[in-house]
């Protein structure tokens, strides 16, 4: 990995603090925050924080020299829909960067992966799931299960375990016997440590957003963002 790589992260947190997971994950990278504040697990709490997405992109590329921009937040990224995604793309690619988000993170993930029919695990409640199907199936995928932990309140997939997660991710595998592949969705579930877990458990390559997007991030800046001992996305190369 070359050295002085700087990437931007347009955060859902109301802060400007980088989600620790990236610096474990690729500790010679400098990673610079610009949150937008989501409010809530909810569309309504999705609705302030989507309208700053592009002027904090902005901000942070003004202010620094970036090499990628990567928007965190899986649900604040797909829950208006796949046009509506699309049409965020272009406004960020205006600013002249390579950029991307965290729903186009995991979907690239299981594309690289090279599976269609998914397993999905999610911390969401009803409706920000039933968005997520419709997402994951405009993007070309068969979602044969799905099912979250019902959260609506913003911070509350932190407090879940990693034996809360492996646990419903061995629900959702069992409900979809012909997935070829799992999809853990929300940011703020912590899952670096036990996606390779969820792997050799329950036989699926597992995708999990906040990991999906660092990766995702160094491609974006000219990186394999190969990292052996996490899964099977991690060992690609190319």
């Amino acid at each position: 990995m070359r050295d002085n790589i700087t990437i931007g992260l347009v955060s859902p947190q109301s802060t400007d603090r980088v989600p620790t997971t990236g610096p474990q994950m690729y500790p010679g990278v400098k990673f610079i925050a610009k949150g937008v504040g989501v409010k809530a697990l909810t569309p309504e709490g999705y609705d302030s924080a989507w309208d700053g997405i592009v002027p904090a992109a902005e901000e942070l590329a003004k202010q620094n020299r970036l090499d990628a921009i990567m928007v965190i937040g899986t649900s604040l990224t797909f829950y208006r829909g796949f046009e509506a995604h699309e049409k965020l793309m272009d406004r960020l690619r205006q600013i002249g960067l390579p950029v991307s988000t965290m729903s186009s993170a995991v979907v690239e993930g299981l594309r690289a992966l090279g599976v269609k029919k998914i397993a999905v695990s999610t911390a969401y409640a009803d409706e920000v799931n039933r968005r997520l199907r419709v997402f994951l199936t405009d993007s070309g995928f068969e979602v044969r299960a799905l099912e979250g932990f019902g959260l609506e309140r913003f911070g509350a997939a932190a407090e879940k375990t990693e034996d809360d997660i492996i646990a419903l991710a061995g629900r959702v595998s069992a409900s979809a016997r012909d997935a070829q592949g799992m999809l853990i969705s929300c940011g703020g579930l912590r899952t670096l440590q036990i996606g390779k877990t969820i792997e050799d458990k329950y036989g699926l390559p597992v995708v999990s957003s906040t990991p999906a997007a660092f990766w995702a991030a160094m491609r974006l800046a000219g990186e394999s963002g190969k990292l052996p001992g996490y899964g099977k996305l991690f060992e690609i190369v190319h």
